[in-house]
């Protein structure tokens, strides 16, 4: 009775932890809503990539596809986060080709189709990978590599508040959801016993903390509300 009472509340606590995490992610998603408002009222995508939503939906179709049942079990929280986040990304690709110039439309359409070409090599090629064993590391490695170069990119804004000695250029509710979101994912991982959840999110907590340390540290040393550039920077 005592490992079934046991099994019983990290299973509870685990889709306590999952859940938060889907709630924490709209921060994140939300995030580059100023970028696009600035883009829309100037009928302009000016200096801005779009690079990082493709990137963004890449990794979004990648970590939902691990979350599917005939990857790994059990981790459907894990795929209804990143598929909102896939809807996000895609619904900001969309309002970045509209607004931006002819020569940059044909590119960001020749990256689209590469991202799901991709995505469909991945899924159609797991497949083929009757051990499901092997599936599930295969695509949990890439899943997790992904990840990881997702949380490593808040490194050069790091650097660059150490350089600045301001938080100008790092918005607080950013770093805060980026610190939430992975601190529960990471124990969603932890308490299922998943490496390719608990090692990346793990990582992107400890780059949250620091984030969230370097703005309790710097934040008086900027001048001025920066809300929009602060987001705009970061995406």
């Amino acid at each position: 009775m005592v490992p079934l009472a046991s099994s019983q509340t990290l299973e509870i606590c685990k889709d306590a932890a999952g859940i938060a995490g889907n709630i924490f992610a709209f921060g994140l998603f939300l995030s580059p809503i100023p970028t696009f408002r600035r883009i829309m009222r100037n009928q302009s995508t000016e200096q801005f990539s779009g690079l990082p939503y493709i990137y963004g939906l890449l990794n979004c179709l990648i970590c939902a596809w691990y979350g599917t049942p005939l990857v790994s079990p059990d981790n459907l929280l894990v795929t209804t986060v990143n598929s909102v986040g896939a809807v996000f990304q895609l619904a900001y690709i969309v309002l970045f080709v509209m607004h931006t110039e002819k020569e940059k439309k044909f590119r960001m359409l020749g990256c689209i189709l590469t991202v799901f070409g991709l995505f469909a090599i991945i899924v159609i090629g797991s497949l083929l990978i009757l051990d499901l064993q092997l599936r599930r590391i295969i695509i949990g490695s890439l899943s997790c590599a992904s990840l990881i170069s997702m949380f490593a990119s808040p490194l050069f804004i790091i650097n660059l508040v150490i350089r600045t000695r301001s938080v100008e250029f790092m918005p607080f509710y950013l770093s805060l959801s980026t610190f939430l979101m992975s601190a529960s994912f990471f124990l969603y991982g932890t308490f299922s016993f998943d490496l390719f959840i608990y090692v990346p999110n793990g990582i992107g907590t400890l780059l949250g903390v620091v984030q969230l340390l370097l703005f309790a540290y710097y934040k008086n040393s900027s001048t001025g509300d920066s809300t929009e550039h602060l987001v705009v920077s970061y995406s």
